[in-house]
């Protein structure tokens, strides 16, 4: 009976799993992979920016892609307007009922533009946003220094992939992609 019960869940699980991958599910944080329109890369962010490192490393990991040191060398050119690392807020959300903070809102934002050797814009300036919640608590203040971090983590993560799908969606001039597929025609039934 065991064994009858184990080969239907077996069965059950291998079935969801080959429906999910079947209609293209990814998990949120596989990070996807993205064909980059530009042979060579510069980010424009300090070295030492946690965030840059996590860009660069995602655009090596995608192939194809070089980073280079500078905007001179590039192909591409990731201008950040604004540095997320200066511009991340932690706001009062809410209250309990002595007036203590019951909630904080963190947010982390950037602009950016990018532009290709020529110093052309060939995606305007674009604003990611992104803001989580934390419930605070006064006499769990380590923890909640150590999960504040670990959302603004993710949120740079989060940042990074919507980075780059915005980069990998950039149209270069000159380059000519091929010409749709035709739609199939659905088929009518004869009455």
């Amino acid at each position: 009976m065991a064994t009858t019960t184990s080969k239907i869940l077996c069965a059950a699980v291998l079935a969801a799993s080959l429906t999910l991958s079947g209609c293209g599910f990814h998990l949120r944080g596989d990070g996807g992979h993205y064909t980059l329109p530009f042979p060579t890369m510069y980010v424009g962010l300090p070295e030492s920016s946690p965030l840059a490192i996590d860009l660069k490393r995602n655009i090596r990991a995608n192939g194809g892609t070089t980073v280079v040191s500078t905007a001179k060398e590039a192909d591409g050119v990731v201008e950040v307007l604004t540095n997320p690392e200066k511009t991340k807020t932690k706001t009062i959300l809410s209250l309990n009922s002595n007036g203590r903070v019951r909630q904080y809102l963190l947010t982390y934002n950037i602009v950016f533009r990018i532009l290709d050797k020529q110093g052309a814009e060939l995606l305007g300036p674009t604003t990611i946003t992104l803001t989580r919640t934390i419930d605070f608590n006064e006499t769990q203040l380590l923890a909640k220094e150590q999960e504040e971090a670990l959302l603004y983590k993710d949120m740079q993560t989060d940042l990074v992939q919507q980075m780059m799908r915005r980069i990998a969606a950039v149209k270069t001039p000159g380059v000519s992609l091929p010409p749709p597929a035709p739609a199939a025609v659905p088929a009518v039934p004869i009455q």
